[in-house]
Parts: C-alpha cells; structure tokens; sequence
C-alpha cells in the first residue's frame, strides 16, 4: 500500500505545478517510504504521484503510477491497495494479457480490467480486497475514482481553486491548494464523462430497513473468518498481529498461526509468528495478551508507555490520524507502531470490524428488539471508516506500517450482515445468558482442538484504550482539566462556535486538530454527535439514563461490565452428544432457538474473571522457549 495524490485539470505552468505536486506528495511520504514516482498528463496539467511502500513486489515491476502507452492515448492509474484475489482475476478476465512492466502487483491488473470492463461497476465488484484508485483515460480525457466497500483505505477529494479535481490518501496533501475537500465515501465511484458519485458497493444488509432472516451456521461463520484471516497473510515483508488478549485479535492471532504455513510470507515461515501488544504496565490487555500469546507460542513483544508519553503524543498524532475522535485509542496504537516499524516490520493483522458486526460493545445488551440491534450494526459499519478504521489505518500508517482487518473482509461481511439479528442478541427476557459475541465465540470453541483457552475465548470485551490501562484516560483527562483553563472553558461556545466541545478534553483535542487543519472543509470530515461507549446517537435512545452521556469509554457501561461475572457461556459438552446435568438455571430457562451446527442451550457455568488470566507451569515453560518470560500460576 502506499500515499497517492492526483490533481486533473490543474491551470498554469506545467513545471511549477509539477514541482508543486512533489512538495504536497511528501506530505504522504510517512504511508509509502519506500520510493516516490510521478505521472505527468501528455498536455502536462495532470498529474498523479505515489509514494510506495513495498509489500507485493518489492522489485521495480511494482513502482507506481503504471501506465499502459496507446497511440490514441496512455491509462495511468495508481492505487493504494490490497487486492488478494488478483492472481484469478488474472485468470477471468486477462488470460493472454501482457501485465504491464511484467509487474506482480496486485495493483498491476487495474488498467488492463479497465481496457475490458470499462469504468463498470463490475469492475469494482470483482475486486476483493481494499483500494483507492485513480485512473486517467487520456484517450477519452476521462478520469475515474474509486474506494473500497468500506473504507478501510483512508481517501479524500477536492475541488482546486482553479477548478482542478484532486485526489488524496490524507487530506493534510489537499488543503493548501483546495478550495474544498472532504471524505471520498466508502464503496463508489466518481466518473468524470457522467459527473457523477455513484455507490457501486450495494448488498441488500445495507438498506436500514432489511432485517435479515438467514440463521446462523457457525461453521459457515468459523470458514468465513479463517479465509478472510489467511488472505490477508499475502506478503513479500514481515508481517505480525497486533494482540490485545481480547476476542477479536486473540482469534486473528490463532488463526495465523495455523496457517503461517500456507501463505504466501516470502520469509522464513518456520518462525513463529510475531505477536504485538501494548499498554500501561499492569494493564488488563498486557496480562491477556501474555496469556494468548503463550498459548499459541508466538513470538510476543510487549511494550509499555506512560500517561506522560502518551500526552506527548497527542499533537503529532492528531496530525496524523486527522481527527479529534479516536484518540484516546489511537496513542497507544501510534506508539506500538513505532516500536513495531522499528523492528523491521512492514504488514500487521488487526481485530477491528467484529464488535459493529456482532454487536460488541457492551451497550448492545440494551436493544429493544432485533431491528434495533440490526440497524444500530449497519449504522456502525457505515461509519467505521470515520472511527475505528480510520484509526487502525492511520495510526500505523504514520510509520509506513501497513494494517490488515480481516473481520471486514467482503465475504466475511456478507456471511455475518444478513444473520438473523435475533441470534446476534441476548435472550429476550434480558437474563443475559449469552455474552457479547457469542455467534462469533461459540464457532471457534473447539474443545478437542482449542483456538484460544477457554477463558480468554470467553473474556468479556474491553474497548482499546481502557484494556491498556484505566490510568491512561483518567491521566489525559486530567491533563486536560489542567490546561483548559477556567476562562477558556467559559468562552468556548465564542472559540468553537460550531460542535462546541461538551468536555475538556475535546476542547483540547478540537484545539490541536485546529492547528493543524483550520479549513471548515476539515471540520467537517469529523464526524459529531453524542455517543456512549462506541454507540450512534440513535442508540441513546434505547435507554433514558443515556440521554445526557458524556463519557465515551467502556466505563459507561459499569452496570453492565460489573454483571460480566453473571454472564454464563455454554460448557463444553461430552464427545458422545450428551449435554451433562442441567443445573436449576438450565431448567428455569426458556427454550432455544437452535443454531445449525451448534445449538444454544441453557448455561449453567460463570465466566471466569480477567483477573484469572495465570497461566499453567506448562504453557509458562512452552512461552519461555519463544522468548516471553511469564510467571505460572
């Protein structure tokens, strides 16, 4: 992947321009360290630069902008992607094609589909992976722009103060000589020759008014997120996972490592794989992270930072990330990428995506009926882009790191959007006798062959930045108390008379983000509204004491979190079918609705706390031999 720029139709001396577009191009260099190229138009007022980073074909033939020469007229394009199945596209559509510069990109295949397909929106469909392309047809003078399904790659675009239409990874590159620019959305096309933005990206789960009926296959689901994890194992560089010990990174991590040996990694993969984590020292994800880890005996770095680092962070974050959301989870993020890109590391793995598909968050306990608790998931992947993806992509990307999201991968996606929401929740009668996630836990419980151990494939959910330490929110916070003074506390509705910040910590982050981008045009990309734990200002309404919320952490929800020693999960049964004794609980509660391959029964056992993550004298010994040293319980 890399950092693209295009500006089409620029006015002016060609030269000038051309030098003009090498200056704004280094403000992506952070994305694509590696190399820079750029493609100047044949009547010299287009242009498109790239800045590389090398991940799939490290060699020349993957240098961007490629460009296909024609005697009526050269394609350029240049895209920052993955695209994981362009060996078959190959094959479909190009079988005899001369790739051009023999190149084995994955980005390589664009302009040849293009010769064949057109600017069709079959054409996005067949890709699977994530994009942001570019592409100028100067045969025709058309242009066209794209953005994968859901914005895991982070784009913008522009109008130019002399008319020009311009392009971006970031948007740091476009406000200096845009009039106006905002987010490039998730899942279309802009087409030049029809002027218009257009969603090429149309599954039927994403209409707020389609409840899907399918019922939920965990082995259907259990297949769909391995092939989504061992995909994203492609590489030509070292790659890793990030682990926080929670759900969701724990079984990306798992997964990896019983197919490391079935990817395409170029280095040696006899190694184990590389694990990733970070927090304040003694945080909750640390000590899951060490448990997981151990378990499945990757090679583990742990890293910690203090509050003080974090907040000096803070500014050079905010200029990278280009928001003043997602920044309590964003620091720890930011530095762990540091130390991880410092290491030699080009590609990690990510756990994003699976609380808004599954309904994570712990706020979803809360839903009135299976609609809400649908239309709330749609809502929360439409937006991801703007949150948690936007996040998970430029926080590492601000030291050439590449992050990969299996959970958000296309297939993955559909298999688990058109579930019947009604298996996604807890019981009807409120007794929470499934946890958060439980569809996506129940099919990798695999007693005869454990993913992860059972307490950890149980453990409660944890947003990022409380699982890295309580300490780190409460210490900005008070940082912020500190700084934000009385009297400019007082004056803020006069400083921000638009989104006036409700706390003093977004005053102070709003503050940064300003500096660095005082465009209203930036203002505006950030997106607004009240939210409790990770919610949509729609989700407040499912509860009255949510109305006036102005705390955004997993801590919101410490009614909830403090009843996680209630929640039960279904024991293991015999190997011979026999479901065990059914304990008082199991006989008072209401009869299931079964789940193919699998069935959800009455629980009878309590998951066990955080605070028992010890770790067996064996499973401390086998993480001795990988390099992790961690006290047996």
């Amino acid at each position: 992947m890399c950092g693209i720029l295009a500006a089409l139709g620029l006015q002016g001396d060609p030269e000038k321009n051309r030098r003009m577009m090498l200056r704004q191009s280094k403000l992506l260099r952070h994305r694509g360290p590696d190399a820079n190229s750029i493609w100047q138009s044949t009547d010299g007022n287009s242009f498109i630069a790239f800045e590389r980073l090398q991940i799939i074909d490290v060699t020349d033939g993957g240098k961007q902008p490629f460009i296909i020469e024609r005697p009526g007229g050269n394609i350029a394009w240049a895209l920052n992607s993955e695209i994981y199945n362009h060996d078959e596209l190959k094959q479909k559509y190009l079988k005899g094609v001369k790739i051009v510069k023999d190149s084995k990109s994955d980005s390589a295949i664009i302009g040849h589909m293009y010769e064949k397909l057109g600017d069709s929106d079959e054409l996005w469909n067949s890709l699977d992976g994530i994009f942001a392309c570019v592409l100028v047809d100067e045969a025709t003078g058309d242009f066209v722009a794209a953005r994968d399904p859901i914005g895991v790659c982070s784009f913008y675009w522009g109008k130019g103060r002399d008319g020009s239409t311009w392009f971006a990874s970031e948007m740091k590159a476009l406000q200096a000589h845009c009039e106006t620019f905002d987010i490039f959305p998730p899942g279309h096309c802009y087409r030049s020759r029809t002027g218009k933005l257009e969603r090429w990206y149309k599954p039927k789960w994403l209409d707020l008014e389609y409840v899907p009926t399918a019922p939920a296959d965990l082995t259907t689901i259990h297949d769909s997120l391995v092939g989504a994890v061992v995909k994203r194992l492609m590489s030509d560089a070292p790659l890793g996972v990030l682990l926080s010990g929670g759900l969701d990174s724990s079984l990306v991590a798992a997964i990896a490592v019983r197919h490391m040996k079935e990817s395409k990694n170029a280095y040696d993969t006899d190694q184990p794989l590389h694990t990733f984590s970070i927090g304040l020292p003694g945080s909750p994800d640390l000590v899951a992270a060490r448990r997981v880890a151990a378990f499945l005996g990757t090679q583990h770095h742990e890293f910690t930072f203090t509050v003080e680092e974090g907040i000096d962070a803070l500014y050079d974050l905010i200029w990278h990330i280009e928001s003043y959301e997602q920044v309590r989870a964003s620091v720890p993020m930011y530095i762990l990428s540091r130390k991880i890109k410092a290491g030699g590391f080009k590609v990690v793995l990510s756990g994003e995506g699976a609380d808004e598909i599954y309904g994570g968050y712990l706020f979803f306990h809360k839903a009135p009926t299976p609609k809400d608790f649908q239309q709330e998931t749609v809502r929360l992947v439409r937006r991801l882009h703007q949150f948690d993806v936007m996040r998970a992509n430029k926080a590492p990307f601000s030291f050439g790191l590449e992050p990969r999201v299996p959970f958000l991968d296309k297939a993955f996606l559909d298999t688990s959007m058109t579930l019947d929401p009604a298996d996604k929740m807890d019981k009807p009668d409120g007794k929470h006798a499934r946890m958060e996630k439980y569809l996506l836990r129940k099919a990798f419980d695999r007693p005869e062959d454990p993913y992860l151990p059972e307490d950890v494939l149980w453990r409660q959910k944890e947003q990022f930045s409380d699982g890295v330490g309580y300490n780190w929110v409460d210490g900005l916070k008070e940082y912020a108390e500190k700084v934000v003074t009385d009297e400019l506390w007082e004056a803020r509705q006069v400083r921000f008379p638009e989104h006036t910040p409700n706390t003093r910590e977004y005053y102070l982050l709003r503050s940064m983000f300003e500096e660095h981008f005082p465009s209203p045009s930036a203002l505006a990309t950030v997106p607004k509204g009240l939210s409790i734990a990770c919610s949509t200002p729609e989700a407040l309404a499912w509860d009255p004491e949510w109305a006036d919320t102005h705390e955004i952490s997993g801590r919101a929800m410490q009614a909830v979190h403090a009843a996680g020693s209630t929640f039960t999960y279904q024991k293991r049964q015999p190997s011979g079918g026999d479901p065990g004794p059914a304990g008082p609980a199991a006989a008072a509660a209401p009869a299931e609705r079964p789940i193919a391959n699998g069935k959800i029964v009455p629980q009878t056992s309590p998951l066990p706390a955080c605070s028992r993550l010890d770790v067996p004298k064996g499973v401390a010994q086998a993480a001795k031999a990988n390099g992790i040293h961690v006290a047996a319980g």
